[in-house]
């Protein structure tokens, strides 16, 4: 392969917007293969109770790492047709109608890896299966609900792939009632569960859970902004960095809290 067949993106070429996008992409996909190759390799490190979750983390981690590297390939091929365009509307035009086509791949992890999330914070609990069941039942139907109806929200374009405000944020208030229904599930969990088991793992939850309270509140407060003539490049970043808050963060979490011996659960102690 000669070096001019090689198309390596530069500020000159494609701006410096697009540039700090594609940063963080390609970063992002690095912190995730990363997370990964930790979280299996630290397996025998947390203790038995909770080791289902830390793999988990490795499970979650490979799947956005390989969500974030076809959406790092899609983009590259993307700045690669941004550097023959001398005129910034067309420029602009060009992210704007590519943005829907990228987030696909956000959607297709999200339905992955959010529920994988929420499993997580349940095992952090210790429930028995009796205990969980209902809750983690509800929880896992209110995000597939959440992701799915989004999904359909993101797909209200036109023929030429712009958006159509109306149904986009029509649908977009349908799925805010699965994220209600999970803030509400999580909630009510630890108001249940999170007294019997120990401290660490109160905090673990605790901070787990705020994270789907606000780091969450990022994609649809990003959903509504692409209604408005903004640089979509900024909620690409936004996304990313929200992400590895959620995923790889909230791994490192578990992880902390994972680690030492545990006391039974009250109702574990032989009498």
């Amino acid at each position: 392969m000669e070096l001019a067949d090689t198309f390596i993106p530069t500020a000159g070429t494609v701006g410096l917007m697009p540039m700090v996008t594609y940063f963080f992409l390609i970063v992002t996909t690095y912190a995730f293969l990363g997370t990964f190759l930790f979280a299996w390799a630290t397996r025998d490190q947390v203790v038995a109770e909770h080791r289902t979750a830390h793999i988990l983390t490795a499970v979650i981690s490979a799947i956005a790492g390989l969500s974030y590297f076809l959406i790092q390939g899609y983009y590259h091929d993307l700045l690669v047709e941004l550097g023959t365009l001398p005129s910034p509307d067309d420029r602009r035009t060009l992210i704007r109608e590519s943005y829907s086509a990228i987030n696909q791949y956000r959607y297709m992890d999200w339905a992955v890896t959010t529920p994988l999330l929420l499993v997580k914070m349940v095992l952090m609990l210790r429930l028995s299966w009796r205990e969980q069941k209902r809750p983690l039942t509800i929880l896992l139907l209110a995000d597939f609900f959440m992701i799915l109806t989004g999904f359909i929200g993101e797909q209200q374009l036109s023929f030429g792939n712009e958006i159509q405000v109306g149904p986009k944020l029509i649908w977009g208030a349908v799925s805010t009632v699965g994220y209600v229904l999970v803030l509400l599930t999580l909630y009510r969990l630890w108001q249940q569960f999170a007294g019997r088991v120990q401290p660490r793992e109160r905090w673990a939850y605790r901070l787990m859970a705020l994270t789907t309270v606000t780091f969450w509140g990022v994609y649809p407060i990003g959903y509504i902004l692409t209604v408005f003539d903004i640089d979509l490049n900024w909620i690409h970043i936004a996304f990313s960095v929200a992400d590895l808050i959620n995923k790889a963060g909230v791994g490192l979490v578990a992880y902390v809290a994972s680690t030492g011996e545990l006391k039974p659960l009250p109702d574990e102690i032989s009498v």
